[in-house]
């Protein structure tokens, strides 16, 4: 039968819930667990798709077109599973199955009520998790903070399963640096052990989230308010990179912990995992990438892209500096461009609405003209193709009908599925899809493959009618859908590197598998981070380099 981890957070959202879930999950399978997860959002949304990334961070799609939490980003970096839309539940899809059921008929004669209908639906959807791939272990995620009064129709059901199925509780609580005393405090954390109480719940493991390891003392004193062994304790202490948290949790013996717990067999294999660890160590060259984007002031907003860099900069032995560019302040300030100078790669990165969208062009514009290795991603595609439109084939105004939809040159144009729907939620094109790419082309010497597989968010595509004029100008259309209906990959051949995509590259990178346009990228960017490098030795000391060749 399977078994479920059930992880809770007090004191403040963000706490880290999230890699400590993924963490679990790493520590289980390593011992030869087959793990699954589901992350809570007790939002009334039904998913993630109509929320501005400020609001929850990126939208992260899965395999099969969900629109989920960016938390299931985590579980898929850690383990390499590709997790699903079942893999995300919220109040909002609680609710609106409820409500169909008893519009339905299927309560007929009973009062619909949050104990048992609510909570009977919220423990059908954690049971699924486990039958979808026979998991051993689901390890549940409750998002928000114990005490939010939208959370707790899903603590009661997992207080309900406590008695119906074999169970783990793990709460996960900030433990506050006092600056002023310069000591921690755990007042906080105790607190919000009394919210899960007043519930009902009494965790088997707690997981103080600190600046630093706490002392024995803390723990000691945390293992009192908890009701349970000093054995129980642990920190999740600020750690780079954050692979390394499985590692600082297992020497800790959490991992030992959970195995005897739930009876699991306890012969961990982390050798692979140590070497993915390992080449963060190592890493040294620097090479210096700016994410473009209209949400940059929040890193959240783009996590994936963030870590893919990091995935593909480490096997190559680069150390990424990665600086989040919000490309508003280019239609502020043109000048601004020039910062963008002194980047060894650039990354367009996607979004939607027209705010920042004409930044984001003249940042295309400004690594096309002046060779600076450039990756574009669905929107950064779709700009990309506006740009070289207007200032290579000369045709002014070019843009896509989202941004301008009295545009006279539309060569970015809704898909044609898209025209007259009304409802926004989960109805662009979604998910995982084939795409074909063109012998010979970069794209194809990159995936080493005459076919991909990547994700997809989006509503507009590159317009039909202006391929041939693109094509006729220099632009090289190196991948296709299967029906070659629509332009998935563009690149330019006179140039370092230069890849724009419409797919979602960044959701197919793991931490022990890199995504390859990224690879592509950085490795493009550490060419010319070494010859920026070589000709500023060679200017700044032009005797001592003639002597030295």
């Amino acid at each position: 039968m399977p078994k479920y981890v059930f992880v809770t957070g007090g004191v403040i959202s963000s706490v880290g819930k999230g890699t400590i879930a993924a963490s679990l999950g790493k520590m289980l399978s390593v011992r030869g667990a087959n793990v699954d997860f589901l992350k809570i959002d007790p939002y009334v949304n039904v998913d993630a798709g109509t929320m501005n990334p400020y609001v929850h961070g990126e939208v992260y799609v899965t395999c099969d077109g969900g629109e989920t939490d960016l938390d299931l980003g985590w579980y898929e970096r850690f383990l390499g599973t590709p997790m699903s839309r079942l893999n995300n539940l919220t109040t909002g899809q609680v609710y609106l199955e409820v409500i169909s059921r008893e519009r339905h008929g299927d309560y007929l004669g009973q009062c619909v009520q949050i104990i048992p209908h609510v909570t009977d639906e919220i423990k059908r959807r954690i049971r699924a998790v486990a039958e979808r791939r026979g998991a051993d272990v689901v390890i549940v995620e409750i998002g928000g903070t114990v005490g939010d009064i939208e959370g707790l129709p899903f603590y009661e059901a997992a207080r309900q399963m406590r008695l119906e199925e074999e169970t783990l509780f793990v709460h996960v609580a900030l433990v506050i640096y006092h600056e002023s005393t310069r000591e921690l405090k755990t007042k906080a954390f105790q607190h919000s052990l009394q919210e899960l109480r007043r519930i009902g719940i009494q965790p088997d493991v707690m997981v103080a989230r600190s600046p630093t390891m706490i002392s024995a003392d803390v723990r000691r004193k945390l293992a009192l308010f908890g009701t349970l062994p000093i054995e129980a304790v642990f920190c999740s202490y600020n750690v780079h990179p954050v692979y390394r948290l499985p590692l600082v949790l297992e020497e800790q013996g959490l991992g030992d912990y959970i195995a005897e717990k739930l009876g699991l067999p306890n012969s961990p294999n982390w050798s692979s995992w140590r070497r993915v660890v390992e080449l963060y160590d190592k890493a040294s060259s620097p090479v210096r990438i700016a994410i473009c984007g209209k949400y940059a002031k929040l890193e959240d907003s783009y996590v994936s892209i963030k870590e893919a860099i990091w995935h593909a900069a480490v096997t190559l032995g680069a150390r990424p500096q990665i600086e989040f560019v919000e490309t508003e302040e280019f239609e502020e300030d043109p000048l601004r461009l020039e910062r963008l100078r002194d980047f060894d790669g650039i990354i367009v990165a996607p979004g939607f609405g027209k705010r920042g969208a004409e930044g984001k062009i003249m940042a295309i514009n400004y690594a096309r003209t002046r060779g600076i290795p450039m990756l574009g991603i669905c929107f950064g595609m779709q700009l990309a193709v506006a740009e070289f439109a207007r200032n290579v084939l000369g045709l002014e105004g070019a843009n896509s009908t989202e941004i301008d939809p009295n545009t006279p040159y539309p060569v970015i144009d809704l898909l044609p599925e898209q025209r007259g729907l009304k409802a926004l939620g989960g109805t662009m094109r979604l998910g995982e899809s084939e795409v074909v790419l063109l012998e010979g082309s970069l794209a194809h010497r990159l995936y080493g493959s005459k076919s991909i597989k990547r994700r997809h968010r989006h509503r507009y595509e590159v317009n039909i009618e202006y391929w041939d004029a693109l094509r006729s100008s220099g632009m090289v259309f190196s991948g296709f859908t299967v029906d070659g209906t629509r332009i998935e990959v563009i690149e330019l051949r006179d140039h370092p590197f230069y890849l724009v995509v419409q797919y979602h590259p960044e959701f197919s990178s793991t931490a022990e598998r890199p995504e390859e346009s990224f690879v592509g990228l950085v490795e493009a960017s550490m060419r010319r981070a070494y010859e920026r490098t070589k000709s500023l030795t060679i200017s700044a000391n032009p005797e001592a380099d003639y002597r030295s060749a």
